[in-house]
């Protein structure tokens, strides 16, 4: 009878009483087609748009038989490599050697296969009918924190959506993590930076500046009560901001008639700051507001005198004082902070007058108003 042979390996199969004299030398053939199949290893050169067959030959070497096999060669179109029907073995694909991979399919003659992704090493098993990639996705098991190299989690590897709110610790995005330009203005909301979030020297020059943070803040104007003129824009400059206070009304006289009241004291010139746009190299006329009379007698002081920077702010001056009663302070209308009361501000210009005591005359009159104005005109 003659031999016949495996499925798989494609052994000899001696039968009983064939190849006398010759069992050793087959055995020995047979011997080589395991060791062939468990670790052999062969390099192919593929065919650039082409097949290349694969074969597995009974009772001989054959390059479908190797564990290992290395293709190498250029791919620029579809290409493919085959392997026998019929047999179940596994195989690893060694494709480091392969440009343009993406071009390569793997595949039994007569059923399917898997088209290569990278240039790496692949595993894959034939089932008789088909080929089949084991991929990293279809493994079990777990890749803990001790298998993942320090630097292998790349910024490519991330994508946009992939590090949510939720994984970052409040603590862990700290000032050395932040580039200088990474919190940009559009980023900040407009209640997010309170006072209490300001340190005492943290707005500096160019803080308010307007257009890009280029420019620094610089004092243009400072005037005191009764001045008058106009304000030419710096040709540089986009946008001003200014304290404005008014003059304070004058003190009252204490000397009624029945020396029964004393005399009441002025109200304080409004206060404001102000932040306006302006247009460089554009005229802004002021007027910076006198302080109040005092009031003789028994009269009433004079009101104090409004300052205003055109286009910019107003703060408008306080009332005079009567008898027993002080004078109301000035407003800031529009102001974006504004302050009224006594405040100590500019060496107290824009404050009230004193009144005088009863049955006397020694009220005092207002102190005038004044202006500071700072542009982003610096560099």
């Amino acid at each position: 009878m003659a031999s016949s042979y495996s499925t798989d390996l494609k052994l000899e199969l001696m039968q009983t009483g064939e190849n006398a004299g010759t069992w050793g030398e087959n055995t020995n053939n047979n011997l080589n087609l395991i060791q062939q199949a468990i670790a052999g290893f062969e390099s192919v050169a593929l065919s650039d748009g082409g097949t290349v067959a694969l074969a597995m030959t009974d009772k001989a070497i054959s390059n479908a038989r190797n564990m290992v096999l290395k293709f190498t060669g250029t791919l620029t179109t579809a290409s493919t490599v085959t392997i026998p029907d019929s047999i179940e073995k596994f195989y690893i694909f060694d494709l480091s050697a392969v440009t343009g991979v993406t071009n390569l399919t793997i595949k039994t003659v007569s059923g399917t296969g898997f088209t290569a992704g990278e240039a790496a090493i692949v595993a894959a098993y034939s089932d008789g009918t088909n080929l089949n990639e084991i991929a990293l996705n279809t493994l079990g098991g777990t890749i803990a924190t001790a298998q993942i190299d320090d630097a292998a989690i790349s910024t490519a590897k991330l994508s946009d959506n992939a590090v949510t709110t939720a994984k970052i610790s409040n603590l862990n995005v700290t000032e050395a993590k932040l580039a200088a330009s990474a919190v940009t203005a559009d980023k900040i909301a407009q209640s997010t930076i309170t006072q209490a979030k300001l340190a005492t020297d943290s707005v500096g020059p160019g803080a308010s500046s307007g257009a890009s943070g280029a420019q620094d803040v610089v004092r243009s104007h400072a005037f005191n009560g009764g001045a008058t003129g106009t304000y030419t824009a710096n040709p540089a400059a986009n946008n001003a901001s200014a304290f404005i206070k008014g003059g304070g009304g004058g003190g009252s006289g204490g000397g009624n008639p029945n020396n029964q009241a004393s005399g009441g004291a002025g109200g304080d010139g409004g206060f404001g700051f102000y932040f306006a746009p302006i247009t460089g190299g554009t005229g802004y006329p002021y007027s910076v507001g006198n302080g109040g009379g005092k009031g003789n007698g028994f009269d009433a002081g004079s009101p104090g005198g409004a300052t205003n920077v055109t286009s910019i702010g107003t703060a408008n001056g306080g009332n005079g004082g009567v008898l027993s009663q002080p004078g109301n302070p000035g407003s800031s209308p529009g102001a974006q902070t504004g302050l009224t009361g006594s405040e100590t501000i500019y060496y107290n210009k824009g404050t009230g007058g004193a009144g005088a005591a009863r049955a006397t005359n020694n009220s005092t009159p207002g102190t005038p108003g004044f202006f500071l104005l700072y542009d982003n005109s610096g560099t």
